[in-house]
């Protein structure tokens, strides 16, 4: 079985697009855009973030940057560890809605 090379599959790709009339580059655009894996596609369709930065922001970012200067990254793991979750339980929070219950109870 031939493998075929991603750079030169990636440049007759390209080629094929630049011969594309403009009417049917966005039909081309869509089809790529399903290809895409979820995440990839929501990050495509992001805003630009345009939000100005605030000078608090600007000095934790510093601050973090010195602390890693002088310190190990902490694994997310461990952080979760303190809270009295796994990775598992994280992800699972990330795929579920969060509770509309007062109680905290999930429906």
């Amino acid at each position: 079985m031939i493998t075929a090379d991603p750079t030169n599959e990636r440049q007759r790709a390209h080629a094929y697009l630049d011969l594309l009339p403009p009417e049917q580059l966005s039909a081309v655009r869509g089809l790529l855009e399903t290809m895409l894996d979820p995440l990839s596609r929501t990050l495509a369709n992001a805003p630009i973030e345009d939000e100005e930065i605030s000078e608090e922001e600007e000095r934790a970012v510093a601050e973090s940057i010195e602390w890693l200067k002088h310190n190990k990254p902490i694994p997310h793991e461990e952080v979760l560890a303190e809270f009295g979750l796994t990775l598992e339980d994280f992800e699972r929070m990330g795929r579920s809605p969060l509770s509309q219950e007062p109680n905290g109870a999930d429906r």
